[in-house]
């Protein structure tokens, strides 16, 4: 509970830094690297296990508060215990475009649809995805933030394969 209450305390340190840095952080496009974790749902997570990968996103204002996103990046499930075939792991590269709309100085609702290609062989090939999400910002320097996001993401191919997806990441300014 401590850790919790420190975790909280410093991450409130970020969100309230000084507006100079959030407004610089906000402006202009930005880059960002991040780690991401995929929780499995539904038949999906009848079959695979927690998925992790990398991802990069790029962002560019459009409007007030709004900026128009680009993302790629690499996902590996791993699926649960299959009799006689052991554990397999399947490889996705999703690549989505969507908005991102700034609520507060550093929190932020957003949408991307795209496709997820498969590396597989027989995977599953390519399937349509979107992905509705929410995320806050925490300016950390001129021009650079760390982000922490969450979203809801479904591949639709022949069904819908669903995670929750989270993602950890450093932006910054271009």
């Amino acid at each position: 509970m401590k850790k919790l209450i420190l975790l909280t305390a410093i991450a409130g340190i970020f969100a309230f830094s000084s507006v100079k840095a959030q407004d610089a952080a906000m402006s202009g496009p930005k880059l960002g690297i991040g780690v991401e974790f995929g929780f499995p749902m539904g038949d999906f997570g009848d079959g695979y296990n927690l998925g992790y990968g990398g991802s990069l996103t790029y962002q560019h204002p459009i409007a007030s508060k709004l900026n128009l996103t680009g993302n790629a990046g690499y996902l590996n499930f791993q699926s649960k215990d299959i009799p006689g075939l052991g554990k397999i792991n399947s490889g996705f590269i999703p690549v989505k475009a969507g908005l991102r709309y700034f609520l507060a100085e550093n929190i932020y609702v957003g949408g991307e649809l795209g496709a997820v290609f498969s590396t597989g062989d027989g995977d599953g090939g390519t399937a349509f995805a979107y992905a509705p999400g929410v995320g806050v910002e925490f300016p950390v320097a001129d021009k650079s933030t760390i982000e922490l996001g969450g979203r809801y993401e479904g591949w639709s191919n022949d069904g819908t394969s669903s995670f929750i997806g989270l993602r950890l990441a450093w932006n910054f300014g271009l």
